[in-house]
């Protein structure tokens, strides 16, 4: 992730869960405990989930692995990891789960260390997806799983054209009043519009090594969770 991202993200890190909630109406938050079950997160597994952010993917896992399994939240921006512990103060899901910095292309774990690996609305923004998608597999134990919750371009008729000009128009001026930062939620969509989504990242989670890759797309395809497992 490039120096003017980070900063980016820094910048709006303090109001970033509200803009989400008003953005996306609360619904990111159905989609993230949609995927933890997808993924099948279960008692006692150890998970890591990269570009955690303020921890909302890390703090559905910790409910998911209960006292006995370990999460660790991993992400570039300071800020957001900060926000991330304060939330892990005033929650009851605190056992276990644990925030450092790092880079998604080089993340600070060993090789063959996690049940399951994920990330939540952060591959789009890794430099190379193929990489961060590989490097998800190196943490990930032989016939684990790697899951990817990202925003898609939904293609319906009508529901299309209305969310491509909600995404343009309608998010930065919300993100403006909301963050300040009207530059970040231009950002935002444009990396979601480019972003291969559907049967392109199927392909790409292929090519990064990945077996048994699974798209399921959320809401027409405003957002897809991907799942895919590393060869035993």
């Amino acid at each position: 992730m490039s120096q003017e991202v980070q900063s980016m993200f820094d910048s709006i890190a303090g109001r970033y869960d509200c803009a989400n909630d008003l953005l996306s109406f609360g619904i990111h938050r159905l989609w993230r405990r949609a995927a933890i079950r997808r993924a099948g997160i279960s008692t006692g597994q150890t998970v890591v989930d990269l570009c955690s952010g303020t921890g909302d993917l890390a703090f559905a896992a910790a409910r998911a692995v209960g006292p006995g399994g370990t999460v660790i939240g991993i992400d570039f921006v300071h800020r957001m990891l900060v926000l991330a512990d304060r939330k892990r103060n005033a929650s009851s899901f605190t056992r276990g789960v644990y925030f450092c910095q790092g880079d998604a292309l080089q993340l600070p774990v060993p090789s063959n260390f996690a049940d399951v690996v994920t990330v939540s609305f952060g591959i789009r923004n890794v430099d190379d997806p193929v990489a961060g998608v590989r490097e998800m597999l190196r943490v990930v134990r032989p016939g684990g799983t790697i899951m990817v919750l990202e925003f898609g371009q939904p293609q319906a008729f009508g529901f299309g054209q209305a969310y491509h000009l909600y995404s343009r128009y309608v998010m930065p001026i919300v993100g403006k009043i909301v963050t300040g930062n009207r530059h970040a939620y231009e950002y935002l969509p444009e990396t979601s519009r480019r972003f291969p989504a559907g049967d392109a990242f199927v392909s790409l989670c292929r090519d990064a090594g990945c077996i048994h890759v699974q798209d399921i797309p959320l809401l027409s395809g405003v957002a897809h969770i991907y799942l895919g497992r590393k060869p035993a």
